[in-house]
């Protein structure tokens, strides 16, 4: 795969899903309390606003309410310039989530795929860089599935690699992001994994981890709200910041990069 520049993060167009109320219900790793689909409903106003602030055609899809965790629209597929590939998310109640999205890519995208196999992929492990694309097993994301993931990538003349998450990460995007530029932003486990070779590292402050998820859009890097010492950092590498709130998403494990598909359509 040649050195894309800017592939990880200069977007024209992105998709997401309204929050439906039965949200309350979506998956947790840990309980902290039931989100409000009126709250997340408004929070997800605010970051639709910033990534069209960012320059994006936005398509903002209706409310699921037989699929809670429907409003993370990242993890049923994966976009390139050239088309989508569908996945697979490795939780039965997501199933039918791909079915749902489908509509919506095909409109934009004259290629899209399904991911072979009956493995799983969670598109949360995913991490597009400029040069690789790295895919992180998980309890949502087996091997299997990345195998399949990686030989679709392959096909279309990407480099794929696979990597081990590390323990007590829910999705390899969890703890580490793209700031652009081959700069990446990563939890202090995560920096220490050795994934990311040469690169260039903000590492996120102690206590701040779930700042981790962030995602650069053009010339601005959205970051969740509350994490101080994350946005001095970023700002320190020279990065232009815009600060979005995430509080209901982070009840159901869900950050910036899952609520939305972010892509530039080849011409």
């Amino acid at each position: 795969m040649a050195h894309h520049k800017g592939l990880s993060f200069r977007f024209t167009h992105a998709i997401t899903r309204t929050p439906a109320d039965s949200v309350a219900g979506g998956i947790r790793a840990v309980d902290t309390g039931d989100p409000s689909g009126a709250k997340f409903r408004e929070e997800h106003e605010l970051y639709v606003k910033a990534l069209q602030e960012a320059g994006l055609t936005v398509e903002v899809l209706p409310a699921l309410e037989a699929f809670p965790d429907s409003c993370f629209v990242e993890d049923p597929a994966f976009c390139l310039p050239e088309g989508a590939i569908q996945l697979r998310p490795g939780t039965d109640s997501r199933e039918g989530e791909g079915r749902e999205i489908r509509p919506a890519l095909d409109k934009v995208f004259g290629k899209v795929v399904e991911l072979p196999g009956n493995g799983h992929v969670d598109g949360g492990d995913v991490l597009m860089l400029d040069d690789v694309i790295l895919i992180g097993l998980s309890a949502r994301t087996d091997r299997d599935g990345a195998e399949a993931f990686a030989q679709v990538l392959g096909d279309w003349g990407y480099n794929a690699e696979i990597c081990e998450t590390p323990e007590g990460v829910l999705h390899f995007k969890t703890a580490c992001s793209t700031l652009g530029d081959g700069v990446i932003l990563a939890t202090k486990v995560m920096a220490d994994s050795g994934f990311f070779g040469e690169r260039p590292l903000v590492v996120v402050p102690e206590g701040e981890d779930y700042a981790a998820n962030v995602i650069r859009v053009n010339d601005v890097v959205l970051v969740p709200e509350g994490y101080p010492k994350t946005l001095a950092a970023i700002e320190a590498a020279g990065f232009k910041t815009v600060v979005v709130p995430t509080h209901e998403a982070r009840k159901v494990d869900g950050g910036l990069s899952c609520l939305s598909l972010r892509f530039a359509p080849a011409a």
